[in-house]
């Protein structure tokens, strides 16, 4: 973090709004292909660190280790992490060594101590990014969550852009409820509750619902788990012939944006569970801890009595949940990635009018917003990368494309 002492400069050449595993491959990139950026950028995140909020969703959710093989970092070098965990590699999961979440940690902070990036985040969230035209050069203002400005004339959107994904029902609800006792899976810490002899239900089937009901069992709850399909089971949630030429060459041959969409949500098909807790669940459910309702919706749900009392969309069929007392709803949901409603594209959208499908922008081939020097890293461009481009491995395609854009030798000096 950058001690308080640091003081904002008005103008910056290159402002990177988030600090999470996208940004910190964006940064290793860069100053591997170009030295001299050093000095030349910021990284704002409101936690004034790296991986903040990557490190407090993997603590918060239990989970030991990623879904990612060892191969995908933030470090240029994709064998760095293998060499990082030679004295442990108990700690490299099967199959393909993934690697457990502490090793990552580590790992991700040897990568930011060999890159000297400590000082590179400044604690603050920007909150708007406005275009500015000063003597016919574009610029940026970026508004900080602390009352600071700063100008930049590039900037890197790396903060994932996502919105908690809301089933209809919720929205509809005419009852108040305590607030906790229906969460997003984005407010959920497990290691802040004490869940013994509750039941919970768990809305998804994905593997976020999978962390949190093996979490929940695991202090003491017995959970209820239902998913609007069949759960099933897939190692990685997009082939690995997506990170290649295999899936990649007719993907970008594709002309039509709204057929590339199309295969983007093939290749993802929604939420699916690793076989390896999949199984501890099967495991689970034999032994009575968690009940599954498959191929079943939520119809509406109602607190009272200090319980919710939820109906399915079958229930004319099946009982199902009905006759169950629920103390606890946590919504495995996902997230809705729609630029449309991405709070710091609201005035570029405006300035820059570009042509938006189904939630996604159409970029350019380095990732930028037409008509305009701002960038785009993660699930937003989809489009250009493929389905994995929120994913680790997309973090390196992302970066690919877009660190030949800024290291071009052209005006790189810092503009007053």
């Amino acid at each position: 973090m950058l001690d308080s002492s640091f003081a904002l400069p008005e103008s910056i050449d290159l402002a990177i709004v988030g600090a999470g595993p996208h940004a910190l491959t964006l940064v290793t990139h860069l100053l591997q292909k170009k030295k001299s950026m050093r000095g030349r950028f910021l990284v704002f995140d409101p936690s004034g660190t790296w991986m903040n909020r990557w490190n407090h969703q993997f603590a918060a959710f239990e989970i030991p280790h990623l879904r990612s093989p060892a191969v995908h970092h933030p470090d240029p070098d994709p064998h760095a992490l293998r060499t990082f965990a030679e004295s442990r590699s108990n700690e490299l999961f099967p199959p393909y060594d993934l690697p457990g979440t502490r090793l990552f940690q580590d790992f991700c902070q040897e990568v930011i101590r060999r890159w000297q990036l400590q000082d590179c985040v400044y604690p603050a969230q920007v909150v708007k990014i406005e275009p500015l035209n000063l003597n016919h050069r574009s610029r940026f203002c970026l508004r900080l969550s602390n009352g600071q400005m700063v100008s930049a004339r590039r900037v890197v959107i790396a903060n994932g852009g996502g919105t908690p994904n809301i089933p209809e029902w919720v929205e509809q609800m005419s009852t108040s409820y305590p607030p906790d006792r229906l969460l997003h899976s984005s407010q959920i810490d497990l290691q802040k509750l004490r869940l013994r002899g509750e039941r919970v239900l768990i809305v998804g089937g994905g593997l976020t619902s999978g962390h949190l009901a093996v979490g929940a069992i695991n202090q003491g709850a017995q959970v209820t788990l239902i998913s609007r399909r069949t759960v099933y089971e897939k190692l990685f949630d997009a082939d690995p012939g997506w990170l290649g030429p295999k899936y990649l060459k007719n993907f970008w041959a594709e002309p039509n944006w709204y057929r590339r969409w199309q295969m983007i949500q093939q290749a993802r098909n929604g939420g699916s569970m690793t076989p390896a807790v999949l199984t501890q669940l099967r495991r689970l459910e034999r032994d009575g801890r968690i009940t599954f309702y498959e191929q079943c919706q939520v119809a509406q749900a109602q607190w009272s009595d200090n319980r919710w009392r939820v109906c399915c969309k079958n229930s004319a069929v099946h009982e199902c949940i009905q006759n169950q007392k629920i103390d606890r709803i946590w919504l495995a949901t996902g997230s809705r990635l729609d630029a449309t409603h991405h709070p710091l594209l609201q005035d570029i959208l405006e300035a820059y009018p570009t042509e938006i499908v189904n939630g996604l922008p159409v970029l350019d081939e380095c990732l930028r917003w037409r008509g305009c020097e701002l960038f785009i890293m993660g699930g937003l461009a989809a489009l250009r990368v493929g389905p994995t481009a929120r994913n680790l491995s997309g973090a390196r395609a992302v970066s690919d494309r877009i660190v030949p854009a800024l290291t071009k030798a052209c005006h790189l000096s810092i503009i007053n």
